[in-house]
């Protein structure tokens, strides 16, 4: 009966910790490294399916042919910030790159 009641608390903080997880991984980007950089590295990754994890939270609603999204971001000389939607009234090409290339 012991272990049934360790085995039933060990199930639900799996439960808990992979919920706490998975609502970090749909916050900001921010936020969602505030949370990693408190837990502990190898844990997260081999416990749980993080890839897959990852991979639903951050999904988005986009398909193919769909508008962007309009955003802001601010320049990399700190000299004020750039939207979307001003390349749009402008009738300019815009072209996102995502990714590292370093």
């Amino acid at each position: 009966m012991l272990i049934l009641k360790i085995l039933g608390a060990a199930v639900i903080l799996y439960a808990l910790f992979g919920a706490y997880v998975w609502y970090a991984m749909r916050q900001p980007p921010e936020a969602f490294g505030r949370v990693m950089a408190r837990l502990p590295q190898p844990a997260v990754f081999i416990v749980f399916p993080f890839e897959t994890l990852w991979m639903h939270a951050r999904a988005g609603t986009l398909h193919t042919g769909d508008p962007a999204p309009d955003f802001t971001l601010h320049k990399l000389d700190k000299s004020g910030s750039v939207q979307l939607s001003t390349f749009a009234t402008q009738k300019r090409p815009v072209v996102l790159i995502f990714g590292s290339y370093t």
